[in-house]
């Protein structure tokens, strides 16, 4: 089935090819939560507003996507971001962050701290710039460290200069978060709405820390540009929710102020969830055993539902973004969420109560997708893995029907 044949009978249709789970007779996904006040809390930021379903309000139909690559020769790509002049700024996994002071086809600026340890799915991974960079020149990345006395995940905060050519200064506003062997390193920070920095870790394949109160790991975190933990969170911690295994996207949408994760699930369900406080139910205790449900509503009868899951197979979630604007039609407001072991970039309809009414999957040719975000352009940008130096960046623009 070709590209635009499969978007249109998806988007029309929403009956053709396979749907993964929780769905209807007609192919639609139903979710298995959707209750956007299940545990939030004043000052949550990304809650869900009051603005219509996603996906329901273009004028035009999206019949095709224009994939193109927009930077190549990357080792496993993972981020990217953008100064408000423009730069370009892309994290790889073994190091560094790259930025593209003089464009895409230029030799980058690189900065590459000796302290990053790049061992299995642990390196320099998730980016973020402050939204108030004309001010301060922050940017956030997250990396495995041996700075301490043993190997942690930590978040970054330099200051660059306004053109970002050069570190002003490092700082290390949150440090501890587990590591054991690089797996599970989870760690994606973003900017909500509040002007809270909230970042999703991972458990570091170690039983109890998901459910540990005074570990990092397996959280999504609240925090302030210092790394202190939001005045407001309701566990008085830096952490907003805890009962989580590995977060790899986080993702605020702007019409609604509507916030959601994506995390890899053991060898069924992963999930989409919303950002609201709680415990989401994952205990791999004892020692990490995966054969307990991700959200286990037996030893914890009010954790809260993912709004989809996967069944099985799982599809590897990663990155996630909302794409919106009225250049891409009717998927304005749809959320993107990129799959590595399904390699593909899976599209959510979310209404404003955060229930997903339909998904389906596109760009199925590209390899294992990373990490989608939209850029200052409005057209979609996407990292993919590819093998040794074959990592790239994808550039990804609507064509909508006449």
């Amino acid at each position: 089935m070709g590209l635009r044949t499969f978007l249109v009978c998806a988007l029309l249709l929403g009956a053709c090819g396979e749907s993964t789970s929780n769905t209807d007779g007609a192919g639609r996904n139903v979710g298995t939560g959707g209750d956007a006040g299940a545990g939030g809390t004043a000052g949550a930021g990304g809650m869900a507003g009051s603005a219509g379903m996603a996906g329901a309000g273009g004028g035009n139909t999206l019949v095709d996507l224009d994939v193109t690559p927009f930077i190549s020769g990357l080792t496993k790509p993972w981020d990217i971001a953008w100064l408000p002049n423009g730069t370009v700024l892309v994290t790889e996994r073994s190091g560094p962050l790259n930025v593209y002071v003089n464009g895409v086809g230029s030799t980058p600026v690189t900065i590459a701290p000796t302290d990053l340890v790049a061992n299995g799915e642990g390196g320099m991974l998730g980016l973020e710039v402050d939204p108030d960079f004309a001010n301060n020149g922050y940017v956030y990345v997250c990396m495995a460290s041996n700075a301490g006395t043993a190997t942690d995940v930590r978040l970054v905060r330099y200051e660059l200069t306004q053109n970002g050519d050069a570190v002003i200064e490092r700082t290390d506003i949150v440090t501890g978060m587990p590591y054991s062997s690089g797996r599970h390193s989870g760690c994606r920070p973003r900017f909500g709405p509040d002007d809270r920095l909230w970042v999703g870790t991972g458990d570091a394949a170690i039983g109890a820390t998901p459910q540990d109160d005074d570990s990092l790991g397996g959280k999504v975190l609240r925090i302030d540009r210092n790394g202190d933990a939001a005045p407001d969170n309701p566990s008085g911690e830096r952490w907003f929710s805890k009962g989580h295994r590995n977060i790899q996207g986080m993702a605020f949408r702007a019409s609604d102020d509507l916030g959601v994760s994506a995390e890899h699930g053991p060898s069924v369900d992963d999930e989409v969830n919303l950002l609201v406080a709680g415990n989401f139910g994952w205990d791999p205790v004892p020692g990490y055993t995966e054969s307990v449900p991700m959200t286990d509503l037996v030893a914890f009868p009010d954790a809260i539902e993912a709004i989809w899951s996967s069944g099985s197979p799982t599809l590897a979630l990663s990155g996630a973004t909302f794409i919106e604007g009225s250049q891409w039609g009717d998927w304005d407001g749809v959320l993107a969420v990129a799959t590595l072991k399904a390699a593909h970039l899976h599209i959510y309809s979310v209404s404003a109560q955060g229930e997903v009414t339909d998904d389906f999957r596109v760009i199925e040719d590209q390899g294992r997708l990373r990490s989608p975000r939209q850029g200052p352009d409005g057209v979609l940008y996407i990292t993919n893995d590819g093998g040794g130096s074959g990592g790239q960046v994808l550039q990804v623009s609507p064509v909508l029907s006449p």
